[in-house]
């Protein structure tokens, strides 16, 4: 079988299949390493799932995936840390989607409880919340690189081979899929391989939709909407909290807010915030996003040093449309994970965004499923 995409999500897949006897398992990818796209530039947050309504699977995987992460990292020594998130408000509108975010929380099952003002200036006195702070308890932070590095020699060790360098450039279903996939993909030297696959996962991120629309019938294509996150690095010592600081959800939003993040050394970052692009390259960050972070940030931490915020790196999220990031939004669009009617032996998985570093353990979980249960 053969996995299109070395991402986060590419390689849980890959090592699940790979872990099941008497299978054969490789993991094609363009680049010459794992995670150089969406994979290793986000925020590197483990999200609770608080934002994608019930019934999804953003939800559902979310919340199954930071179980299998925390637990993964624990006992493989992955570099993590339970950070818990905060979400500020500072009027009554934004306190009322706080509070909504609360009670979908409880009947989900994922633990969150208001903060009184008085112990939030307590922990984290340079954080502003005028209307309140709702606290998300199991949030927290993965080094990703050092997560897709271990995932990647599992995968190995397992038995399965990493085929780099190998962009996808045509592929064919033969005899609907019942005979397999003859797939090609461009080589170093300028010429063109090929081989054929019973089983094939598209898994290839930003780049997921071309691979749909070479195997399915024009009237099954889909179009990729490219949301670019820029994030800002800080480099003052002041001030600095140790707990993620967020937004209150803004519905019909495709993000949720350019917020504050750490990472594993402890660095605050900013980001990301969202601008829609036409190239799923275009990675340079873009200097008017700067002024208008700076006015974002300051609204929940305005003691901060201006002149210490500058343009770090970027994103790119894969998306199916320009639509809200949070399910109480117009437009929400879910995760599309699931097997193509009509083509025997092909998973295609399409939109793959956040929550999908959380996600991703369990997304391998349920690829297997769909093949073999």
């Amino acid at each position: 079988m053969k996995v299109i995409g070395a991402g986060v999500v590419g390689l849980a897949i890959a090592r699940q299949l790979a872990g099941r006897e008497g299978t054969s398992t490789v993991l094609v990818e363009k680049h010459g390493a794992v995670g150089t796209e969406t994979s290793s530039r986000n925020s590197e947050v483990i999200h609770a799932g608080l934002y994608y309504g019930s019934d999804s699977l953003k939800t559902k995987l979310c919340i199954q995936g930071r179980h299998m992460m925390y637990d993964l990292c624990a006992k493989h020594h992955i570099p993590h840390k339970h950070t818990k998130k905060w979400v500020v408000a500072q009027d009554l509108a934004q306190w009322e989607e706080c509070v909504k975010v609360h009670k979908f929380a409880k009947s989900i099952g994922v633990l969150t409880r208001f903060v009184s003002l008085q112990e939030g200036k307590d922990r984290e006195p340079d954080v502003k919340a005028d209307a309140g702070i709702l606290e998300s308890e199991t949030t927290g932070i993965v080094d990703s690189h050092s997560l897709m590095s271990y995932l990647q020699g599992d995968f190995e060790d397992r038995g399965g081979d990493c085929a780099f360098h190998s962009p996808v450039t045509r592929v064919e279903p033969l005899d609907h899929g019942t005979a397999g996939y003859r797939v090609s993909t461009a080589n170093r030297e300028g010429g063109e391989d090929s081989f054929t696959t019973e089983t094939l996962i598209n898994s290839a991120g930003l780049y997921a939709c071309a691979i749909n629309n070479m195997i399915l019938p024009e009237n099954r294509h889909r179009t990729p909407y490219y949301a670019k996150g820029s994030y800002f690095s800080y480099s003052a010592s002041h001030p600095k909290p140790s707990t993620l600081v967020y937004p209150a959800p803004s519905p019909g939003h495709a993000g949720l807010g350019t917020h504050l993040t750490i990472d594993m050394a402890g660095r605050v970052r900013f980001g990301p915030d969202v601008e829609f692009v036409d190239d799923p390259t275009d990675l340079k960050p873009n200097p008017a996003r700067l002024s208008e972070a700076i006015v974002e940030i300051q609204k929940y931490l305005p003691g901060v040093q201006k002149e210490a915020i500058d343009l770090d790196y970027c994103g790119i999220r894969p998306k199916l449309g320009k639509a809200s990031a949070v399910a109480t939004g117009k437009g929400f669009l879910d995760f599309v994970i699931q097997k193509e009617e009509g083509f025997e032996g092909f998973v295609n998985l399409l939109g793959i965004e956040s929550p999908g570093l959380t996600s991703s353990l369990a997304i391998g979980e349920m690829v297997e499923g769909l093949l073999y249960r």
